[in-house]
């Protein structure tokens, strides 16, 4: 089943749901994931500096992984297209628009949006009336 890429269907049927679990990013030196199935990455991303995992907090205290911000996850639970044009931006806008930083991760089927902790129940708010404005405007 292909995901869904017109924009404002798309933002219509957001559906955005908040993870309980905090999320913290983490980087490694090196490239090695496989060394580090053990810490649970919810994503990765390989960058020339090295290797970044995106990890249950309570696994990077457990292991003594540094880490700077702590972050929830808004899962948009649309069935989004990777080919959708604008659908990154619309959210990622509107919460600048409320001063919500919004770290954007797409996977197959959704799009998967961490925020900082402390304004993730406000950002859900933020994209649950975005998805409003978008219904009421059909």
């Amino acid at each position: 089943m292909r995901g869904a890429r017109e924009l404002s269907g798309l933002l219509s049927t957001l559906e955005p749901e908040l993870s309980a679990a905090e999320m913290v990013f983490c980087t490694f030196g090196d490239l090695g994931i496989v060394e580090r199935l053990y810490l649970q990455p919810v994503a990765s991303f390989r960058e020339a500096e090295g290797l970044t995992l995106i990890i249950p907090k309570a696994v990077a205290e457990q292991h003594a992984i540094p880490f700077e911000v702590t972050f929830r996850a808004i899962t948009l639970k649309v069935h989004s297209s990777l080919e959708a044009v604008g659908l990154t931006a619309a959210v990622a806008g509107r919460l600048a628009l409320h001063g919500i930083s919004a770290n954007v991760v797409a996977a197959y089927y959704h799009d998967h949006v961490f925020v900082p902790t402390l304004d993730a129940e406000r950002a859900v708010e933020v994209l649950r009336d975005l998805q409003a404005e978008a219904l009421a405007a059909l």
